[in-house]
């Protein structure tokens, strides 16, 4: 069963991008991406966040299609999760958590816990495999709160990626990721670079 949401926006994708495009947020070049896959595009999200006014424009377009499911908490991955569960949480007027790794294992830190049955929305700022995802929404069932669904700026995936929960991004793209050993990029002897916020 498709469990994306078709709820309406409140911009056209084409919009939406116009702000990524307005930050220059989409780069071209040799990226090594998170998931350990090779790219020739990376969508570094950080450039349309600095901007608050961009921020709180895709924060609305990923509450909007959560505002009637009763969420308490929105929870992000650190460190491009932060701002896009903060923002998200101020529109639906709930608070904001994020998760670190310790010790490379995805956790609650700095005090934060959640109860019991607590209603939380898993979001982040870009996908490709979901992996970062999946690890939040493994905190969340550790503490035996209950993840609504899953919002995200930029899905690089297509649409591929499936969590088994409602879920929506605000833009979808469909951008060629390599394994390292396929990687066209590498084969000519491109020098990858890792644009995020995670130590290669």
């Amino acid at each position: 069963m498709d469990k994306t949401l078709n709820n309406k926006m409140p911009l056209t994708t084409e919009e939406y991008m116009d702000l990524f495009r307005k930050s220059e947020a989409l780069l071209e070049g040799h990226f090594l991406l998170t998931s350990g896959k090779h790219s020739a595009q990376y969508m570094q999200c950080a450039q349309v966040l600095q901007y608050p006014d961009r921020a709180a424009i895709l924060a609305e377009g990923l509450a909007s299609q959560f505002r009637d499911m009763d969420v308490q908490t929105v929870i992000g991955p650190a460190t491009g999760g932060i701002l896009v569960a903060h923002e998200v949480a101020k529109a639906l007027g709930v608070r904001s958590l994020f998760t670190e790794r310790e010790n490379g294992i995805m956790r609650l830190r700095r005090g934060f816990s959640l109860s019991p049955g607590e209603r939380v929305l898993v979001v982040e700022d870009v996908i490709t495999t979901g992996g970062s995802v999946r690890e939040v929404l493994t905190v969340v069932k550790e503490f035996g709160a209950t993840a609504l669904g899953v919002g995200v700026l930029v899905d690089r995936s297509g649409g591929k990626v499936d969590f088994g929960l409602p879920q929506c991004s605000v833009i979808q793209l469909n951008i060629q990721a390599y394994e390292a050993q396929d990687c066209p990029l590498c084969a000519q002897g491109i020098p990858a670079v890792k644009p995020g916020s995670r130590k290669i």
